[in-house]
Protein backbone atom coordinates (compact mmCIF):
# COMPACT_ATOMS: atom_id res chain seq x y z
CA UNK A 1 0.00 0.00 0.00
CA UNK A 2 2.94 2.38 0.64
CA UNK A 3 4.08 2.05 -2.96
CA UNK A 4 0.53 2.54 -4.21
CA UNK A 5 0.25 5.66 -2.08
CA UNK A 6 3.48 7.00 -3.54
CA UNK A 7 2.03 6.42 -6.99
CA UNK A 8 -0.97 8.53 -6.14
CA UNK A 9 1.27 11.19 -4.65
CA UNK A 10 3.21 11.38 -7.88
CA UNK A 11 -0.03 11.71 -9.82
CA UNK A 12 -1.58 14.43 -7.70
CA UNK A 13 1.49 16.28 -6.48
CA UNK A 14 3.75 16.77 -9.48
CA UNK A 15 5.90 19.91 -9.28
CA UNK A 16 5.43 22.71 -11.78
CA UNK A 17 6.54 21.69 -15.28
CA UNK A 18 7.10 23.65 -18.48
CA UNK A 19 3.96 24.18 -20.53
CA UNK A 20 3.41 21.17 -22.79
CA UNK A 21 1.39 20.66 -25.93
CA UNK A 22 -2.30 20.19 -25.30
CA UNK A 23 -2.21 16.68 -26.78
CA UNK A 24 0.65 15.55 -24.54
CA UNK A 25 -0.66 13.06 -21.92
CA UNK A 26 1.65 14.55 -19.31
CA UNK A 27 -0.26 17.81 -19.60
CA UNK A 28 -3.45 16.02 -18.57
CA UNK A 29 -1.72 15.04 -15.33
CA UNK A 30 -0.31 18.48 -14.69
CA UNK A 31 -3.61 20.29 -15.21
CA UNK A 32 -5.10 18.33 -12.29
CA UNK A 33 -1.96 18.54 -10.19
CA UNK A 34 -1.96 22.31 -9.99
CA UNK A 35 -5.50 22.24 -8.63
CA UNK A 36 -4.77 19.44 -6.16
CA UNK A 37 -1.76 21.29 -4.78
CA UNK A 38 -3.92 24.38 -4.29
CA UNK A 39 -6.42 22.31 -2.30
CA UNK A 40 -3.77 20.79 -0.04
CA UNK A 41 -2.02 24.13 0.46
CA UNK A 42 -5.19 26.14 1.13
CA UNK A 43 -4.99 27.47 4.74
CA UNK A 44 -8.78 27.38 4.95
CA UNK A 45 -8.71 23.61 4.37
CA UNK A 46 -6.00 22.73 6.89
CA UNK A 47 -6.57 20.61 9.99
CA UNK A 48 -8.72 17.62 10.93
CA UNK A 49 -11.96 19.60 10.85
CA UNK A 50 -11.52 20.22 7.10
CA UNK A 51 -10.40 16.69 6.22
CA UNK A 52 -13.73 15.72 4.65
CA UNK A 53 -13.74 18.80 2.45
CA UNK A 54 -10.11 18.24 1.37
CA UNK A 55 -10.88 14.63 0.57
CA UNK A 56 -13.95 15.52 -1.48
CA UNK A 57 -12.06 18.11 -3.51
CA UNK A 58 -9.05 15.87 -4.16
CA UNK A 59 -11.37 12.98 -5.08
CA UNK A 60 -13.15 15.19 -7.60
CA UNK A 61 -9.84 15.99 -9.26
CA UNK A 62 -8.81 12.32 -9.30
CA UNK A 63 -12.16 11.43 -10.88
CA UNK A 64 -11.25 13.62 -13.83
CA UNK A 65 -8.01 11.82 -14.70
CA UNK A 66 -8.61 8.22 -13.52
CA UNK A 67 -10.87 6.08 -15.70
CA UNK A 68 -12.33 4.00 -12.87
CA UNK A 69 -14.65 2.16 -15.24
CA UNK A 70 -11.75 0.88 -17.34
CA UNK A 71 -9.66 0.15 -14.24
CA UNK A 72 -12.56 -1.82 -12.75
CA UNK A 73 -13.02 -3.83 -15.94
CA UNK A 74 -9.33 -4.72 -16.05
CA UNK A 75 -9.19 -5.47 -12.31
CA UNK A 76 -12.02 -8.02 -12.58
CA UNK A 77 -10.61 -9.49 -15.80
CA UNK A 78 -12.52 -12.35 -17.42
CA UNK A 79 -15.26 -12.14 -14.80
CA UNK A 80 -16.40 -8.76 -16.16
CA UNK A 81 -18.29 -10.45 -18.99
CA UNK A 82 -20.34 -12.43 -16.49
CA UNK A 83 -21.49 -9.34 -14.60
CA UNK A 84 -24.75 -7.54 -15.23
CA UNK A 85 -24.69 -3.82 -16.06
CA UNK A 86 -25.94 -3.11 -12.54
CA UNK A 87 -23.17 -5.22 -10.97
CA UNK A 88 -20.56 -3.55 -13.15
CA UNK A 89 -21.72 -0.13 -12.00
CA UNK A 90 -21.81 -1.26 -8.39
CA UNK A 91 -18.33 -2.79 -8.59
CA UNK A 92 -16.85 0.29 -10.27
CA UNK A 93 -18.21 2.46 -7.47
CA UNK A 94 -16.85 0.12 -4.79
CA UNK A 95 -13.45 -0.13 -6.48
CA UNK A 96 -13.07 3.62 -6.87
CA UNK A 97 -14.06 4.10 -3.23
CA UNK A 98 -11.52 1.46 -2.19
CA UNK A 99 -8.75 3.34 -3.97
CA UNK A 100 -9.94 6.61 -2.49
CA UNK A 101 -9.82 5.27 1.06
CA UNK A 102 -6.47 3.56 0.54
CA UNK A 103 -4.70 6.65 -0.73
CA UNK A 104 -6.25 9.71 0.86
CA UNK A 105 -4.34 9.45 4.13
CA UNK A 106 -1.01 9.35 2.29
CA UNK A 107 -1.99 12.14 -0.09
CA UNK A 108 -3.14 14.25 2.85
CA UNK A 109 0.24 13.81 4.57
CA UNK A 110 2.22 14.96 1.55
CA UNK A 111 5.60 16.21 2.70
CA UNK A 112 7.41 17.53 -0.36
CA UNK A 113 8.18 14.31 -2.24
CA UNK A 114 9.68 15.10 -5.63
CA UNK A 115 8.73 13.62 -8.97
CA UNK A 116 11.00 13.39 -11.99
CA UNK A 117 9.59 12.87 -15.48
CA UNK A 118 11.09 10.89 -18.32
CA UNK A 119 9.89 11.16 -21.90
CA UNK A 120 6.31 10.02 -22.43
CA UNK A 121 5.90 7.14 -24.87
CA UNK A 122 2.91 7.67 -27.15
CA UNK A 123 1.64 5.09 -29.64
CA UNK A 124 -1.60 6.15 -31.25
CA UNK A 125 -4.28 6.40 -28.56
CA UNK A 126 -2.10 4.68 -25.94
CA UNK A 127 0.59 6.31 -23.83
CA UNK A 128 2.93 5.58 -20.96
CA UNK A 129 4.18 8.43 -18.78
CA UNK A 130 7.25 7.22 -16.83
CA UNK A 131 8.19 9.00 -13.61
CA UNK A 132 10.54 8.63 -10.68
CA UNK A 133 9.27 9.41 -7.17
CA UNK A 134 12.12 10.68 -5.00
CA UNK A 135 11.53 10.15 -1.27
CA UNK A 136 12.93 12.31 1.52
CA UNK A 137 15.71 9.70 1.90
CA UNK A 138 16.73 10.05 -1.71
CA UNK A 139 15.29 6.71 -2.81
CA UNK A 140 13.95 6.68 -6.35
CA UNK A 141 10.82 4.65 -7.07
CA UNK A 142 9.86 4.12 -10.74
CA UNK A 143 6.17 4.79 -11.34
CA UNK A 144 4.68 4.56 -14.82
CA UNK A 145 1.19 5.74 -15.77
CA UNK A 146 -0.60 3.94 -18.58
CA UNK A 147 -3.06 6.22 -20.30
CA UNK A 148 -5.55 6.13 -23.15
CA UNK A 149 -6.95 8.96 -25.21
CA UNK A 150 -10.69 9.41 -24.90
CA UNK A 151 -12.03 11.99 -27.32
CA UNK A 152 -9.93 15.10 -26.65
CA UNK A 153 -8.25 14.08 -23.39
CA UNK A 154 -6.01 11.45 -21.79
CA UNK A 155 -7.04 9.34 -18.79
CA UNK A 156 -5.18 6.88 -16.57
CA UNK A 157 -6.23 3.21 -16.63
CA UNK A 158 -3.29 1.62 -14.81
CA UNK A 159 -0.25 2.49 -12.69
CA UNK A 160 2.91 0.37 -12.62
CA UNK A 161 5.14 0.68 -9.56
CA UNK A 162 8.61 -0.86 -9.73
CA UNK A 163 7.38 -3.05 -12.57
CA UNK A 164 4.23 -4.23 -10.75
CA UNK A 165 0.87 -3.24 -12.22
CA UNK A 166 -1.66 -1.87 -9.73
CA UNK A 167 -4.54 -3.30 -11.75
CA UNK A 168 -2.87 -6.71 -12.10
CA UNK A 169 -2.18 -6.79 -8.37
CA UNK A 170 -5.84 -6.18 -7.55
CA UNK A 171 -6.92 -8.60 -10.28
CA UNK A 172 -5.01 -11.43 -8.58
CA UNK A 173 -6.72 -10.70 -5.26
CA UNK A 174 -10.16 -10.34 -6.79
CA UNK A 175 -9.82 -13.45 -8.96
CA UNK A 176 -8.96 -15.57 -5.93
CA UNK A 177 -12.07 -14.40 -4.10
CA UNK A 178 -14.35 -14.82 -7.12
CA UNK A 179 -13.10 -18.31 -7.97
CA UNK A 180 -13.54 -19.55 -4.41
CA UNK A 181 -16.80 -17.68 -3.94
CA UNK A 182 -18.48 -15.32 -6.40
CA UNK A 183 -18.58 -11.74 -7.68
CA UNK A 184 -21.33 -11.12 -5.13
CA UNK A 185 -19.01 -12.35 -2.36
CA UNK A 186 -16.26 -10.01 -3.54
CA UNK A 187 -18.55 -6.99 -3.50
CA UNK A 188 -19.90 -8.00 -0.12
CA UNK A 189 -16.35 -8.01 1.27
CA UNK A 190 -15.62 -4.65 -0.36
CA UNK A 191 -18.73 -3.17 1.22
CA UNK A 192 -17.71 -4.64 4.57
CA UNK A 193 -14.29 -3.03 4.23
CA UNK A 194 -15.93 0.28 3.43
CA UNK A 195 -17.86 -0.06 6.69
CA UNK A 196 -14.62 -0.81 8.54
CA UNK A 197 -15.53 -4.43 9.19
CA UNK A 198 -13.11 -6.43 7.08
CA UNK A 199 -10.56 -6.51 4.27
CA UNK A 200 -11.30 -7.88 0.74
CA UNK A 201 -8.25 -10.17 0.87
Amino acid sequence: MVKHALATLSLLLIPVLPVLAADDPTQELRSRVDRAVQVLADPALKGPSAAAERRARVRKIADEVFDYGEMSKRAVGVHWQQMSPADRERFSRLFSDLLDRAYFEKIDSYNGEKVQYLNAKVEGDQATVPTRVVTDKGTEIPVDYRMVRQADRWVVYDVTIEGVSLVSNYRSQFDRIIRTGSVAELMKRMEAQAAGQASPK
